[in-house]
């Protein structure tokens, strides 16, 4: 079975969570069965491992609707993409596409820095969900990773084709780092006032409401990890006390776990994910996580976890002020350790292998 893995959203330099999905789940698949990476750009080989690759055209170009004309060259009997967009027209192969969440239904707010025709069409695609429904029943089966993805396509009727999720993973460092040392304040709960936050700033992500609750967190500090904008990152500061909002603006893995190993918690005031990554990463590392009480959240967070309404700055900064107890520290630290156990890469990449497989015998047959 001759298996392209879509590798063109990877990231240049630095991961975001599409990329870091890619990134890890062609490593593992490419440990259980041959596989060949399609890129845009050869620098992406940067951040992806040593496989096999074939070179195609950018998923953001205008020959994106026909890239199976490029495709079918390479002779695949199937293309795993994870995103939906994968243009399916005149492909001699099985497509198995990824659906992350359905976020832009319900918050259809575009990106500030897009573009205003962009963001006039942006808004129109996520109208209808007619659109949606064309793409995916062109491919012949998908992956979700998250139960709760799983469910709303299935009570808005998305696809005619299987669905099947797979539960995204994260890295498990060896050996697990020690964390709440009485020993060691870097590690310790109160040897920190660090708040993380890992993600993009569109504006379902709310993080205006962890700025706006550094007010009431004096001496707290609250780092934003991702790339940021300079307008938006002048449109936070002024929501935030001076001094308490730290700007990384890209941070590579070390820096990345790093601030996660000296933080208090994680944090995240979404309003709508489709996982949730950046929650699974730091409690592999033992840090607690703090996050909007949403469906998404219950399923990936854990019941350790703090939960707050992503309307309620007075609620978010009451789950910040429980971790301040020593004893409630170390217990959500240890619960979050034990938690993340169960994400694991190697068995989503062996369930997605399962999948691949399945599809490329119902296509032969049919």
């Amino acid at each position: 079975m001759n298996i392209i893995f879509d590798c063109r959203y990877t990231r240049i330099g630095r991961h975001d969570g599409i990329s870091r999905y890619t990134a890890r789940m062609v490593t593992e698949l490419g440990k259980l069965h041959p596989v060949t990476m399609l890129i845009s750009d050869t620098r992406q080989r940067e951040m992806l491992p040593d496989l096999p690759w074939v070179l195609g055209p950018s998923p953001t170009s205008a020959r994106e609707p026909l890239v199976a004309l490029a495709v079918n060259a390479f002779a695949p009997d199937v293309v795993f993409t994870p995103m939906q967009t994968m243009g399916p027209a005149f492909r001699r192969y099985a497509l198995v596409t990824t659906v992350h969440d359905l976020i832009y239904y319900t918050h259809r707010t575009p990106p500030r820095d897009l573009a205003w025709p962009i963001r006039l069409l942006w808004r129109g695609y996520h109208l209808w969900w007619g659109f949606q429904r064309a793409v995916l029943n062109r491919a012949d089966a998908h992956v979700v990773v998250s139960e709760t993805t799983g469910a709303l396509m299935a009570e808005h009727r998305l696809t005619r084709n299987p669905v099947t999720v797979i539960i995204s993973g994260t890295d498990h460092p060896q050996p697990r780092p020690v964390r709440g040392s009485a020993n060691n304040s870097a590690q310790s709960p109160h040897g920190s006032r660090d708040l993380v936050y890992m993600g993009s700033f569109m504006p379902y992500k709310n993080v205006d409401l962890l700025a706006r609750a550094m007010h009431k967190l004096p001496g707290y500090r609250l780092r934003l990890m991702s790339r940021i904008g300079d307008s938006e990152r002048e449109r936070l500061t002024a929501m935030a006390p001076s001094g308490s909002v730290d700007f990384v603006n890209g941070a590579t893995e070390e820096v990345y776990t790093d601030a996660l190993l000296n933080a208090l918690a994680l944090v995240t005031a979404s309003k709508d994910e489709g996982f949730g990554l950046p929650i699974v990463e730091a409690q592999a590392l033992g840090t607690p996580t703090i996050v909007s009480d949403i469906g998404i959240f219950r399923e990936i967070a854990g019941p350790h976890s703090g939960f707050f309404d992503p309307s309620s700055v007075d609620e978010f900064v009451s789950a910040v002020r429980m971790l301040e107890d020593e004893a409630t520290w170390r217990a959500r630290s240890a619960a979050s350790f034990a938690w993340a156990e169960r994400f694991s890469w190697s068995a989503a990449a062996a369930q997605l292998l399962e999948v691949l497989t399945e599809t490329v015998t119902r296509r032969q047959a049919h």
